[in-house]
């Protein structure tokens, strides 16, 4: 890693939504699905989704620093799930899609308190943030079939209803934050 480069990792409900936006953001260096924050000493899809391992399914970031910074990240997230909602996105309910921000450093930390902070008295949702705020531990990269998987599976009826407009709605919200589209 240069020396502006550093390492985040978001939990906002399924990693499909949260990973699709990431990857079009100015500075994003990496966005990659997996699982973190379990006792488990592996995690897979399916042992995740039992609900069983305690991981969460999370998006690694890496990212440039001087193009986005831990705050812009975080100030994104926000907007990407309901962070009121416990272990819960939508429809999809268990500890595996609750919210969470897995710091990499002190300052991460830091900034996502004072965020969860701003939020709530923002009254951004109708309820408190339940965004929990640990250190990073073991991620568990997803398997190559959840990678970058908007993009390579847009027909599917999930991304269709719920991927989706939700990108559609990130892209409108940060359009100046956006790299450019390859023609």
């Amino acid at each position: 890693m240069s020396s502006h480069e550093e390492k985040i990792t978001l939990a906002g409900g399924c990693f499909w939504c949260i990973e699709g936006a990431y990857n079009q953001l100015i500075g994003i260096k990496s966005a990659i699905s997996g699982y973190m924050g379990g006792s488990a000493a592996l995690a897979t899809y399916e042992d995740v989704c039992s609900g069983q391992t305690g991981h969460a399914e999370v998006v690694q970031l890496t990212f440039d620093n001087s193009e986005i910074t831990s705050r812009e990240i975080l100030e994104v997230f926000f907007t990407l799930h309901d962070a009121s909602q416990l272990n819960r996105q939508g429809n999809d309910i268990g500890t595996q899609y609750r919210s969470g921000i897995f710091y990499h450093n002190k300052e991460q930390q830091q900034i996502a308190e004072d965020i969860i902070k701003e939020v709530d008295a923002s009254n951004m949702y109708s309820s408190a943030v339940v965004t929990e705020v640990t250190e990073a531990s073991e991620f568990f990269s997803g398997e190559d079939l959840h990678q970058d998987y908007f993009n390579n599976n847009p027909g599917n009826p999930y991304c269709q209803a719920v991927v989706s407009p939700k990108l559609a709605k990130f892209r409108k919200t940060f359009v100046g934050k956006l790299k450019p589209t390859e023609t």
